[in-house]
Order: C-alpha cells, then structure tokens, then sequence
C-alpha cells in the first residue's frame, strides 16, 4: 500500500516537530510538509495535495477553523483538528465537524514529551482512517430545510413504527443532512446511535440538531421513553438498548464490535419489541458496526435504507449493509429522510 501522505500544520515549531515525528515513525505514512498557519496550510495542500491534513486551530494570520472552511470548498481534503480547544464535547470540536473535519484530537495543554507523546497511537490510527475518506466539492454546512417536494405525513399515523439510525465517521455532519429534513408531524420515534467517546459531545451535537430541525433532538438518559417526533441520540461510551413499553436502557457494557455505544446492541435489542416495524438507516462509518441489527430487521420484516457509497465520507458500515444485500434502498445522503417518510 502506499505511504498516507499527510500536511501538518501547527504555529508551534515544537509541537510540528513532535507530530513529524511520530507521524513518521510509522512505516505507512509520510509527512510531505509542515505549515504555521492556515493560509500556508491552504497554500501547500493546492500544491502537495496531502491526503490527510493535521490542522491547529488557535493560529495567526488565518485560524484553522476558517482555513478548514477554505479547504473544504477549494480542495477537500481529509482533516483532523488537533488543538487544545478540541476537546469532546467542546464547541470548536463540534464546529470542525460540522464544517467538514473527520476527526479530532485533543492536544495535551502540557507540552511535555510524555504527556505529547501519549495521543500517538491515536493520531496515528485516526491519520489511517482519514486517509480512506472521501470528500465532496463545497458541501453545505447549512441546515437542509423541508422542501416542498419532501413527503409530508399524516399526524398520529403509524406510531407504532420507529426508526433507528447508525453513523460513526463523518456521522455528525451526516446526521445534519438527514433530521432537519423530516417533517414537524413526524409520526415516528427514532433512537440513533452515533459512535463517540465518554463525555459531553452528544449533548452538544443534540443541541444543535434540535436547533436546526422540526423534530426534537435529546441526548438519551436511562429511562426514557421513546415519543413521536423525538430523536434519542446515545451518549457516549454508552450502549442504548430498546425494551418492552418503549423505554429506552442505557449500560456500560462490554465493547460490541470495538465500539461502545454499539449499532448492533441499539438494532437487536430493538428488532425484540418492534419487530417489523422497525426502519433502519446506516450512514457513514468506518467497520461494519450495523451489518448484524440491519439484517435482524431484515428478517423480522422491517425495512432497511443504507447511504449511498457516493455520498458517504467513509464506506464501511452501509457498505457491509449493501454488500450483505440487506439495504431495501441505498441513497445518496439528501434523500435519506425522504426515503424515511415514504416507508412510513
């Protein structure tokens, strides 16, 4: 396989240097080039062409969140923000995301060797991974509003449906494609799980997805119950099961295909209590996270829509789902949530 080649860009000539280095010591990739700050980092990606881009954020001259803007409307390029500031659950994390970035990396705010040196397996990892994504010319970070194509459904019809949804990498910005574009009305609960770490970053994503839709947009908590019109989004580090009464259990359990919270946990648990009236939807994602619960719904009788490989910033999850032949459809992004409404 050929080496990742990979731009990094921080202003710190120290922490380059650390990130050359360990970036380097890997046998797969090679950093062509470093960068002080965002305008040199757009300027040499035009002229390198990396295939991955380590971006800072705090910069002078042009910051990396407005340079990460630049990069995705001239040359998209897979990016992954490592800054102080990107920490899960922070406002600038969720930003670069939705922007366009397919990962972050908390830096350490110690400088120091070994506390530096501890995110090299992570950087290393998540570099390889980027690598393999696929990015679209000047994608809209806007918030898809329902047109006056978009099926509209009848209020209080099919409630006893529900619509579950997996996504791991590039998900967030995928996730913003899909709920703003169902209707107010919607007749159905959905329950989604979006792989992400401990802490509070799917609090903040809920937030923000609640802001841009008709639909209500929550973290999910132990207990909850699944309504009409509302999306549960599974917390992080937290499997999320669906039980008798539309009650909705959160537990720590053992790592199911290395992720925690699982697609497959969320879609068998679901597939018990509703049976054929489940909907399921793959989206983005890196492995094969979702493969199992779809075909569980499958053969229950629900029905099964996957992301389109053009449209899907890593083709791994709905990949597994379309080569196992069990997605009814398999659309570009955009018109998920139309194929959604049609099955209802």
């Amino acid at each position: 396989m050929p080496q990742v080649k990979v731009l990094v860009v921080d202003d710190s000539f120290f922490i380059r240097k650390r990130l050359v280095e360990m970036l380097n010591s890997d046998p797969g990739i090679n950093v062509v080039d470093t960068a002080e700050n965002g305008l040199e980092a757009i300027e040499k990606i035009a002229r390198l062409r990396p295939d991955v881009v380590t971006l800072d954020i705090e910069m002078p001259i042009m910051d990396g969140l407005t340079a990460l803007t630049r990069i995705m409307k001239e040359n998209p390029t897979p990016v992954i923000m490592v800054s102080t500031l990107t920490e899960a659950g922070s406002e600038a994390a969720l930003t670069a995301l939705m922007r366009g970035a397919v990962d972050f990396i908390h830096k350490p705010t110690s400088f120091g060797d070994t506390k530096l040196y501890n995110i090299k397996e992570e950087i290393v990892a998540k570099v390889k991974i980027a690598s393999r994504a696929r990015l679209r010319l000047v994608q809209s970070t806007q918030p898809r509003t329902i047109g006056t194509t978009d099926v509209v459904v009848g209020s209080g019809k099919h409630s006893n449906k529900l619509v579950l949804i997996g996504s791991s990498t590039g998900g967030p910005r995928a996730l913003l494609e899909v709920l703003p574009r169902l209707p107010k009305n919607f007749p159905a609960p959905i329950a989604i799980v979006q792989h992400m770490p401990p802490g509070p970053f799917i609090k903040s994503i809920s937030k923000r997805l609640e802001a841009d839709s008709e639909i209500n947009v929550n973290e999910a908590g132990n207990g909850d119950r699944l309504e009409p019109g509302r999306a549960l989004i599974a917390p992080g580090g937290y499997h999320m099961l669906i039980e008798q009464g539309q009650v909705v259990k959160l537990n720590h359990g053992p790592s199911v295909n290395s992720v925690r919270p699982s697609v497959d946990v969320m879609m068998s648990s679901a597939a018990a209590v509703y049976g054929s009236n489940i909907i399921g939807v793959i989206l983005t994602g890196m492995g094969h996270d979702g493969a199992d619960g779809m075909a569980l719904i499958k053969k229950k009788g629900g029905r099964t829509i996957a992301e389109d490989e053009s449209t899907c910033v890593v083709y791994g999850m709905s990949r597994s789902v379309i080569e196992n032949g069990d997605a009814d459809r398999a659309v570009p992004i955009e018109r998920i949530a139309s194929e959604i409404v049609n099955m209802l």
